[in-house]
């Protein structure tokens, strides 16, 4: 078979993208690096649910690895302060990368916080070699999810971010702005009819009170009015156990008095 050249194999990745897109009303688009099949097929195994949940499976299954040599750092790497386990013969490689050193109990140790690789940059050998010596990995790799298609819809995957609290939070604050506007305008909104309700129930009350005219919702608040010692709530009474109370602290208070005489 003849070796495709880069635009037949655009136009048959574009066929086959559309076939993809024809079939399945919801798809991931994700960006691979350095996993490997074991990890790829568990993924697979796992993609069942809705697309946030599937999401956030996916951005699970990630493992560790090594920095290697010429890798594109996806994060920052810091080496702590403290022992390193090595004898001094190796004083000179730490040198070799600006890291300051003293020798404690016959082995190397490092003094300060040190940002050995940041991200973005290619790790150098002398940092994959003095990783590999502290047999660290800090790096970890898995599916990175980009895009999203959802039934013709195509945004960015943090969308899926946004949870349905978020959702009505961000309306409610919305709401509460529409209504705020309407009545500063006077433009009545359904956004402001509770508020509008609100306003001409105490326009009623207040004519109603300075007129004779009631009517059967408004005349309790007129008894209320005319005669609101019938609605205080009683006093309470002292209870015995409070009169018990009372009596022991004034006896306390008197055989105070008596012992500073």
């Amino acid at each position: 078979m003849a070796k495709l050249s880069k635009a037949q194999k655009k136009q048959v990745y574009m066929e086959k993208l559309s076939a993809l897109i024809q079939q399945y009303t919801k798809i991931l688009i994700v960006h691979v690096d350095n996993v490997g099949s074991d990890q790829m097929a568990t993924v697979r195994q796992s993609l069942r649910d809705d697309l946030a949940e599937i999401r956030n499976i996916i951005l699970q299954n990630k493992s560790p690895a090594p920095a290697r040599l010429g890798v594109i750092a996806p994060v920052d790497v810091f080496i702590p302060p403290g022992p390193t386990g090595m004898d001094p013969s190796h004083t000179s490689f730490f040198q070799s990368l600006g890291i300051s050193t003293k020798i404690v109990k016959g082995q190397i140790e490092i003094q300060e916080h040190v940002h050995l690789i940041k991200q973005g940059e290619k790790v150098s050998a002398s940092s994959a070699t003095l990783l590999q010596k502290f047999n660290m990995k800090p790096f970890s790799y898995g599916v990175d999810v980009q895009t999203v298609y959802d039934d013709g819809a195509v945004y960015d995957a943090k969308v899926l971010d946004i949870t349905d609290e978020d959702i009505l939070k961000k309306f409610s604050v919305g709401v509460a702005n529409v209504a705020a506007l309407s009545r500063a305008t006077g433009i009545i909104t359904e956004a402001s009819y509770p508020h509008v309700f609100v306003e001409a129930f105490k326009n009623i009350v207040a004519l109603v009170i300075d007129t004779d005219y009631t009517f059967p919702l408004m005349q309790n608040i007129k008894n209320m009015i005319d005669n609101p010692d019938a609605f205080a709530a009683p006093a309470q009474l002292p209870t015995t156990d409070t009169k018990q109370e009372t009596k022991k602290r004034r006896s306390e208070k008197r055989r105070g008095g008596r012992r500073r005489r």
